[in-house]
């Protein structure tokens, strides 16, 4: 891969993490106002980002490698435990969105309701957090 494209996707992944978490906050805004077109609209859209995200993200690490933590002291504890608790969140998104939007495409709403109570925060949570590893390993 050309390399000055693969130094633009840690950037391109936490734009797409940051969109991903706005459009999931909107999503649950509007679904608190009953607006059930512009939720379903916002999380589709947050699927859609978060899909593209992990595209770019395993495409940059098939062909970059990992990249180290640089720091030192007491942020690198700090880093690590967001780290750990993001990538074993991280792998729980992707069942808990599709069965969540599963139940929504199949109008089992009361259903959909009680799993998206868990989907809504850990997800929101990965992509917070994703935004925030990326500043600390490219930002700082």
């Amino acid at each position: 891969m050309n390399p000055a494209v693969l130094s633009l996707l840690p950037s391109l992944n936490a734009g797409l993490n940051l969109a991903s978490a706005l459009l999931l906050i909107l999503g649950f805004i509007l679904i608190k106002q009953g607006a059930w077109t512009g939720h379903a609209l916002c999380m589709c859209s947050a699927l859609g980002t978060s899909t593209l995200f992990l595209i770019s993200y395993l495409t940059y690490h098939y062909f970059h490698g990992a990249t180290p933590f640089p720091g030192v002291g007491w942020i690198r504890p700090v880093y690590f435990t967001i780290l750990v608790s993001h990538t074993l969140l991280a792998a729980a998104v992707p069942p808990l969105a599709l069965v969540t939007l599963t139940r929504a495409l199949r109008s089992q709403f009361d259903r959909h309701a009680k799993i998206a109570r868990w989907t809504f925060p850990i997800w929101l949570y990965v992509s917070v957090t994703g935004v925030l590893i990326y500043w600390m390993l490219y930002r700082r």
